[in-house]
């Protein structure tokens, strides 16, 4: 299976990759200087070129951002 090349919101091309039936990444391409992102795959769909642009940008928003630091856990002593 080949990765879908795709363009987010701003313009910044990415790269799908289907690391697993549940987990896909979000690999930036030369011209993007964000880092990778991992992304939990829809459950309907295996293949990345059956999805839309609008669903894949949903599933980008969802995938954690590795530049954006965690907010503190309210559980921790």
């Amino acid at each position: 299976m080949s990765h879908r090349k795709w363009n987010d919101r701003n313009g910044r091309p990415w790269q799908v990759k289907p690391l697993s039936r549940a987990e896909w990444e979000f690999e930036p391409l030369p011209g993007n200087d964000a880092r990778a992102r991992r992304a939990r795959a829809p459950s309907w769909q295996e293949d990345p070129f059956e999805l839309s642009n609008e669903e894949l940008q949903r599933l980008f928003d969802r995938a954690p951002d590795p530049d954006r630091p965690r907010p503190p856990s309210p559980f921790r002593d």
